[in-house]
């Protein structure tokens, strides 16, 4: 089989699109639609992501840009097995954008569109995945408002919800009163269809008509012009004709034009099980064998597009200018790759560098100037930040690493050598002498400092830093953690201790088991750190916990089954997995869920996450 890049899912770059995006080195086009353009691009790590960049017409609209912060935000913290989730954005920028996890697998839409209808099995599996996304989704606070087959993912291990929230940064704003479309008018409900309140049931009429799409092979309310299609969800019953008699009874409440009476997310979870003749288990095997291969195709990723050559402008940078070698002030983004293109230098010496022979002098130099024996031409994109401006003294140019300076007079180097290290001793002896002694180790850095004369810091700077030797794991099978008890990492063995701070902190361990009797609220989180809830495609490993960058600090207990997997990344530097167990049964005197923990010690840095 080929491992050549299917064009069909990765579309190359055009003229009018960006090359790069927030730092992210775009690599190819995955999609369009209402609201902007999805581009595949790499962490520095290598991990496929899809950058959305919004719309420039939304991203001028002042209310747009505050709801869209809002979303992302909301999104941030939405940490379900079934969703894409938000990994980076910048809601500020000429043109907002996120960052979510790539999901290698065909949309619903494009499946069904290629394939026709999935069998009962795979729209149980389907419809159950998409619940419990939905129930993740609502838990932060989020309606999705565009659940459509286009917005559902179908990966090797499950259904993915992708673009939830974002539906609703474009509501109210300029734009929906001049055309521009962001919804489905096939998938809406009839609420959004006439203006009236969006609640968590309207995602509940568009998971109705996602079963109906996924089993029939088209929508429930047919095609044709939206307004049209509008009037039926309004007015008319839908066409369920096609429709497998055993999904029938839930897909028909599901589209009931009260909201009301549509079923609460976790009964269509357990009226799935009851539908089908065996239990039902996210695996490899959930999809037709058809619909399989297309995953396969867009794992044959392309790679980022090459740097282009530098261009050489056609004026000298001013003096005011920043060197390419020398970043501007605030850094670069955490993600910038290392491979941008540098603009060359110009063809015109910069005021205070000497020209290069053939090339006339820099302005303020006497004509004919010609630099001395062993001057070498500056590298591509060279800026000396001490060039000479009016009013003051020429400095002497700086050089970065592999471009030699002008040739030294040989009969000063012996003066200047012993001058510097002079001064740098009596430099070095003045300020131990000056420093007060407080004192413990303080002091002795101090002494030893003064000893070594400065030659300990010198071999420092040019040795390179030794390489951590990551710890041996310590596992622990078995735990019971009882409801407001905590597990601190660094324990051997962790004992869960009473957490007496309780109330709405919920605690201050590692990891805690947070549970309120009053309103059913049973949590589990880190106070000292950060927890990422693994796929069930991933195995939980030092290497997978120190790559993923899904943070939360806290995740409901319905959100996790048994076998589920959770990193747990502490601030003091300890890395664990936690494999979830359950929960104690309605009958037991107490209340605690039982994890085994899998611990390396010392295992990262201690530092603030």
């Amino acid at each position: 089989m080929s491992s050549t890049p299917s064009a069909e899912f990765f579309q190359p770059l055009k003229a009018d699109d960006p090359v790069v995006v927030g730092g992210y080195r775009l690599a190819a086009v995955l999609g369009a639609g209402g609201m902007g353009k999805v581009y595949l691009s790499y962490t520095p790590g290598g991990r496929p992501i899809a950058v959305k960049v919004i719309r420039a017409e939304f991203g001028e609209d002042p209310e747009f840009r505050r709801r869209f912060q809002q979303e992302v935000r909301s999104a941030e913290r939405v940490q379900g097995l079934y969703t894409a989730p938000v990994i980076d954005s910048d809601t500020e920028g000429e043109q907002p954008w996120l960052a979510t996890a790539y999901v290698p697998g065909p949309s619903l839409a494009h499946a069904v569109a290629l394939n026709g209808a999935l069998p009962l099995r795979s729209v149980l599996l389907l419809t159950v995945g998409v619940a419990e996304a939905l129930h993740v989704i609502h838990g932060a606070g989020i309606v999705h408002r565009d659940l459509k087959p286009a917005n559902v993912l179908l990966a090797a291990d499950g259904p993915r919800v992708i673009d939830f929230g974002i539906a609703r940064a474009a509501d109210t704003t300029a734009l929906t009163s001049t055309g521009v479309s962001v919804g489905t008018p096939a998938f809406m409900a009839p609420e959004q269809a006439s203006a009236g309140t969006i609640t968590p049931a309207t995602d509940v009429f568009a998971l109705g008509q996602i079963m109906a799409y996924a089993a029939i092979g088209a929508p429930a309310f047919g095609d044709g012009p939206s307004h049209a299609v509008l009037y039926r969800i309004v007015h008319e019953d839908p066409d369920l004709s096609g429709l497998p008699e055993e999904l029938r009874p839930l897909v028909t409440r599901c589209l009931s034009r009260d909201p009301a009476a549509r079923p609460a997310l976790t009964e269509i979870i357990e009226l799935c099980q009851q539908i089908s003749p065996e239990p039902l288990r996210q695996g490899e095997d959930w999809l037709p064998r058809k619909v399989a291969g297309s995953i396969t195709e867009r794992l044959r990723l392309p790679a980022p597009a090459p740097t282009p050559p530098p261009q050489q402008p056609s004026v000298a940078p001013t003096p005011t200018e920043y060197s390419p070698h020398t970043p501007p002030p605030g850094g670069a983004h955490p993600y910038a790759p290392t491979g941008h293109a540098v603009a060359a230098a110009p063809t015109q010496a910069v005021p205070g560098i000497p020209a290069a022979p053939g090339m006339p002098a820099a302005p303020g130099l006497p004509p004919g100037y010609r630099p001395p024996p062993g001057y070498q031409t500056p590298p591509p994109g060279y800026h000396n930040p001490q060039a000479y401006r009016p009013g003051y003294p020429t400095l002497p140019p700086t050089h970065p690493t592999g471009y030699p300076p002008v040739a030294p007079r040989p009969r000063r180097t012996g003066l200047i050598v012993v001058g510097s290290v002079v001064a740098a001793f009596v430099g070095l002896g003045l300020i131990g002498y000056l420093l007060p002694d407080t004192g413990g180790k303080g002091g002795d850095a101090k002494a030893d400092g003064a000893k070594s004369g400065g030659a300990a810091s010198t071999s420092g700077s040019s040795a390179s830093p030794k390489k951590r030797t990551d710890p041996q794991p310590a596992t622990y099978e078995g735990i019971d953690v009882t409801g407001n008890y905590a597990v601190m990492l660094g324990d051997n063995p962790p004992t869960p201790a009473e957490d007496h701070s309780g109330g709405v902190m919920y605690g201050k361990g590692d990891l805690y088991y947070y549970s309120d009797s009053m309103f059913g609220d049973d949590k589990l989180g880190s106070a000292n750190g950060k927890l990422v809830v693994l796929n069930n495609s991933q195995k939980g490993s030092l290497e997978t916990c120190r790559s993923e960058t899904r943070y939360t600090e806290k995740v409901g207990l319905d959100q996790l089954g048994k076998g589920t997997q959770i990193c747990v990344l502490s601030k003091a530097g300890h890395i664990a997995v936690a494999t979830y167990q359950g929960k104690s049964g309605p009958n037991d005197p107490s209340k605690y869920i039982t994890v085994d923990l899998t611990v390396w010690r010392n295992a990262d840095d201690p530092k603030a996450r």
